[in-house]
Protein backbone atom coordinates (compact mmCIF):
# COMPACT_ATOMS: atom_id res chain seq x y z
CA UNK A 1 0.00 0.00 0.00
CA UNK A 2 1.27 3.46 -0.84
CA UNK A 3 2.34 5.49 2.20
CA UNK A 4 -0.68 7.70 2.97
CA UNK A 5 0.77 10.52 5.05
CA UNK A 6 2.06 13.99 4.16
CA UNK A 7 3.62 15.50 7.29
CA UNK A 8 3.58 19.30 7.36
CA UNK A 9 5.65 21.25 9.89
CA UNK A 10 5.39 25.04 10.12
CA UNK A 11 8.88 26.35 10.86
CA UNK A 12 10.52 29.61 11.88
CA UNK A 13 14.04 29.36 13.30
CA UNK A 14 13.16 25.90 14.56
CA UNK A 15 16.55 24.16 14.37
CA UNK A 16 16.70 23.14 18.03
CA UNK A 17 13.16 21.78 18.05
CA UNK A 18 13.58 19.93 14.76
CA UNK A 19 16.64 18.08 16.03
CA UNK A 20 14.33 16.54 18.66
CA UNK A 21 11.29 15.95 16.46
CA UNK A 22 12.83 14.52 13.29
CA UNK A 23 14.27 11.35 14.87
CA UNK A 24 10.76 10.52 16.10
CA UNK A 25 9.44 10.77 12.55
CA UNK A 26 11.86 8.12 11.25
CA UNK A 27 9.55 5.48 12.72
CA UNK A 28 6.92 6.57 10.21
CA UNK A 29 9.35 5.98 7.35
CA UNK A 30 10.29 2.48 8.49
CA UNK A 31 6.61 1.68 9.07
CA UNK A 32 5.70 2.80 5.55
CA UNK A 33 3.39 5.51 6.85
CA UNK A 34 5.06 8.70 5.59
CA UNK A 35 4.89 9.64 1.91
CA UNK A 36 6.57 13.04 2.26
CA UNK A 37 7.79 15.61 4.74
CA UNK A 38 7.06 19.29 4.12
CA UNK A 39 8.58 22.26 5.93
CA UNK A 40 6.34 25.32 5.56
CA UNK A 41 8.87 28.00 6.45
CA UNK A 42 8.14 31.59 7.42
CA UNK A 43 11.62 33.05 6.85
CA UNK A 44 14.08 31.15 9.03
CA UNK A 45 17.57 32.59 9.44
CA UNK A 46 19.07 29.72 11.47
CA UNK A 47 19.88 26.19 10.23
CA UNK A 48 16.26 25.19 9.60
CA UNK A 49 16.63 25.26 5.82
CA UNK A 50 19.80 23.16 5.95
CA UNK A 51 18.05 20.65 8.19
CA UNK A 52 15.19 20.44 5.68
CA UNK A 53 17.65 19.65 2.90
CA UNK A 54 19.50 17.04 4.94
CA UNK A 55 16.22 15.40 5.97
CA UNK A 56 15.00 15.21 2.38
CA UNK A 57 12.04 17.43 3.18
CA UNK A 58 10.22 19.56 0.65
CA UNK A 59 10.70 23.22 1.57
CA UNK A 60 7.83 25.64 0.99
CA UNK A 61 8.34 29.35 1.69
CA UNK A 62 5.46 31.51 2.91
CA UNK A 63 4.73 34.76 4.70
CA UNK A 64 5.40 34.55 8.43
CA UNK A 65 2.37 33.27 10.33
CA UNK A 66 1.17 29.71 10.85
CA UNK A 67 -2.02 30.21 8.84
CA UNK A 68 -0.11 31.41 5.79
CA UNK A 69 2.58 28.78 6.20
CA UNK A 70 0.21 25.87 6.66
CA UNK A 71 -1.99 26.95 3.76
CA UNK A 72 1.05 26.96 1.47
CA UNK A 73 2.41 23.70 2.84
CA UNK A 74 -0.89 21.84 2.54
CA UNK A 75 -1.34 23.08 -1.03
CA UNK A 76 1.85 21.19 -1.93
CA UNK A 77 0.90 17.96 -0.16
CA UNK A 78 0.26 14.85 -2.26
CA UNK A 79 -0.69 12.34 0.43
CA UNK A 80 -4.21 11.08 1.02
CA UNK A 81 -3.84 12.25 4.62
CA UNK A 82 -2.22 15.34 6.10
CA UNK A 83 -0.58 15.36 9.53
CA UNK A 84 0.19 18.87 10.75
CA UNK A 85 2.58 18.94 13.70
CA UNK A 86 4.42 21.82 15.36
CA UNK A 87 8.20 21.70 15.44
CA UNK A 88 8.35 21.88 19.26
CA UNK A 89 6.10 18.86 19.72
CA UNK A 90 7.14 15.47 21.08
CA UNK A 91 5.17 12.55 19.67
CA UNK A 92 4.04 9.62 21.82
CA UNK A 93 5.92 6.34 21.43
CA UNK A 94 2.95 4.68 19.73
CA UNK A 95 2.17 7.54 17.34
CA UNK A 96 2.38 5.42 14.17
CA UNK A 97 -0.03 2.78 15.47
CA UNK A 98 -2.37 5.50 16.75
CA UNK A 99 -2.53 7.33 13.42
CA UNK A 100 -2.80 4.12 11.40
CA UNK A 101 -5.70 2.92 13.55
CA UNK A 102 -7.55 6.20 12.99
CA UNK A 103 -6.91 6.12 9.23
CA UNK A 104 -8.24 2.56 8.98
CA UNK A 105 -11.29 2.93 11.22
CA UNK A 106 -12.30 6.59 10.85
CA UNK A 107 -11.51 7.41 7.20
CA UNK A 108 -13.88 10.41 7.02
CA UNK A 109 -12.82 12.18 10.22
CA UNK A 110 -10.00 14.41 11.40
CA UNK A 111 -8.21 13.69 14.66
CA UNK A 112 -6.02 15.40 17.25
CA UNK A 113 -3.92 14.15 20.15
CA UNK A 114 -4.58 14.86 23.79
CA UNK A 115 -2.32 17.65 25.01
CA UNK A 116 0.45 17.48 27.59
CA UNK A 117 3.34 19.82 28.46
CA UNK A 118 6.97 19.04 29.21
CA UNK A 119 6.31 20.34 32.70
CA UNK A 120 5.00 18.32 35.63
CA UNK A 121 3.58 21.23 37.65
CA UNK A 122 -0.06 21.43 38.73
CA UNK A 123 -0.68 24.45 36.48
CA UNK A 124 0.70 22.57 33.49
CA UNK A 125 -1.69 19.69 34.16
CA UNK A 126 -4.63 22.06 34.64
CA UNK A 127 -3.87 23.92 31.39
CA UNK A 128 -3.54 20.68 29.45
CA UNK A 129 -6.71 19.33 31.05
CA UNK A 130 -8.63 22.44 29.99
CA UNK A 131 -7.38 22.02 26.42
CA UNK A 132 -8.51 18.41 26.36
CA UNK A 133 -11.93 19.27 27.81
CA UNK A 134 -12.28 22.08 25.27
CA UNK A 135 -11.50 19.58 22.52
CA UNK A 136 -13.92 16.95 23.77
CA UNK A 137 -16.90 19.19 24.47
CA UNK A 138 -16.39 22.21 22.19
CA UNK A 139 -14.44 20.57 19.35
CA UNK A 140 -11.85 23.39 19.57
CA UNK A 141 -8.37 21.87 19.92
CA UNK A 142 -5.12 23.81 20.12
CA UNK A 143 -2.76 23.68 17.15
CA UNK A 144 -0.22 22.14 19.56
CA UNK A 145 -2.34 18.97 19.56
CA UNK A 146 -1.43 18.18 15.96
CA UNK A 147 -4.04 17.61 13.27
CA UNK A 148 -4.57 14.45 11.23
CA UNK A 149 -7.03 15.06 8.42
CA UNK A 150 -8.01 13.38 5.13
CA UNK A 151 -6.79 15.50 2.25
CA UNK A 152 -10.24 15.30 0.67
CA UNK A 153 -11.89 16.64 3.84
CA UNK A 154 -9.26 19.37 4.14
CA UNK A 155 -10.06 20.48 0.58
CA UNK A 156 -13.81 20.26 1.16
CA UNK A 157 -13.76 22.68 4.11
CA UNK A 158 -11.45 25.13 2.35
CA UNK A 159 -8.28 24.32 4.27
CA UNK A 160 -6.35 26.69 6.49
CA UNK A 161 -7.28 30.34 6.08
CA UNK A 162 -4.38 32.62 5.17
CA UNK A 163 -4.45 34.53 8.46
CA UNK A 164 -1.62 35.43 10.89
CA UNK A 165 -3.28 34.03 14.04
CA UNK A 166 -6.16 31.77 15.16
CA UNK A 167 -5.77 29.46 12.18
CA UNK A 168 -6.24 26.46 14.47
CA UNK A 169 -9.55 27.81 15.78
CA UNK A 170 -10.75 28.72 12.29
CA UNK A 171 -10.13 25.27 10.84
CA UNK A 172 -11.57 23.58 13.93
CA UNK A 173 -14.79 25.59 13.52
CA UNK A 174 -15.06 24.38 9.93
CA UNK A 175 -14.48 20.80 11.12
CA UNK A 176 -17.05 20.98 13.91
CA UNK A 177 -18.33 17.49 14.61
CA UNK A 178 -15.59 15.88 12.53
CA UNK A 179 -12.69 15.95 15.02
CA UNK A 180 -11.86 12.85 17.04
CA UNK A 181 -9.78 13.04 20.23
CA UNK A 182 -7.12 10.32 20.08
CA UNK A 183 -6.26 8.16 23.07
CA UNK A 184 -2.62 9.28 23.13
CA UNK A 185 -0.79 12.41 24.26
CA UNK A 186 1.41 14.77 22.30
CA UNK A 187 3.78 16.85 24.43
CA UNK A 188 4.45 20.49 23.67
CA UNK A 189 7.10 22.89 24.97
CA UNK A 190 5.98 24.87 28.02
CA UNK A 191 8.63 27.59 27.73
CA UNK A 192 6.21 30.43 26.90
CA UNK A 193 3.99 29.56 29.85
CA UNK A 194 6.99 29.24 32.15
CA UNK A 195 8.33 32.60 30.96
CA UNK A 196 5.05 34.54 31.21
CA UNK A 197 3.39 32.63 34.04
CA UNK A 198 0.71 29.97 33.56
CA UNK A 199 -2.22 32.11 34.68
CA UNK A 200 -1.11 35.20 32.76
CA UNK A 201 -0.45 33.26 29.56
CA UNK A 202 -3.64 31.23 29.86
CA UNK A 203 -5.72 34.36 30.49
CA UNK A 204 -4.17 36.05 27.47
CA UNK A 205 -4.91 33.04 25.26
CA UNK A 206 -8.52 32.89 26.48
CA UNK A 207 -8.95 36.64 25.94
CA UNK A 208 -7.59 36.30 22.39
CA UNK A 209 -10.03 33.46 21.68
CA UNK A 210 -13.00 35.44 23.03
CA UNK A 211 -12.04 38.53 21.01
CA UNK A 212 -11.75 36.39 17.87
CA UNK A 213 -15.15 34.79 18.49
CA UNK A 214 -16.63 38.27 18.94
CA UNK A 215 -15.35 39.36 15.55
CA UNK A 216 -11.94 40.97 16.09
CA UNK A 217 -9.84 40.38 12.98
CA UNK A 218 -6.85 37.98 13.13
CA UNK A 219 -4.63 40.81 11.89
CA UNK A 220 -5.53 43.02 14.87
CA UNK A 221 -5.16 40.09 17.26
CA UNK A 222 -1.75 39.21 15.80
CA UNK A 223 -0.44 42.75 16.32
CA UNK A 224 -1.57 42.70 19.95
CA UNK A 225 -0.20 39.18 20.47
CA UNK A 226 3.21 39.98 18.97
CA UNK A 227 3.45 43.27 20.87
CA UNK A 228 2.80 41.48 24.17
CA UNK A 229 5.28 38.71 23.34
CA UNK A 230 7.94 41.29 22.53
CA UNK A 231 7.45 42.93 25.92
CA UNK A 232 7.68 39.55 27.66
CA UNK A 233 10.87 38.43 25.93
Amino acid sequence: MTAPLSIIIPTLNAERSLLRLLPQLFEGLTEGLIAELIFADGGSTDQTLSIAEEAGAKLVSAAKGRGSQLAKGAAEAKGNWLFIVHADSTLPDNWCDTLRDHIEHHPQKAAVFRLAFNDTSLMARITAGWANLRTRFLNLPYGDQGLLIPNALYTKIGGYPDIPLMEDVAIAQNLRGNIRLLDAKITTNADKYQRDGWIKRGTRNLSTLIRYKLGTSPEVLAKSYNRTNHKSS
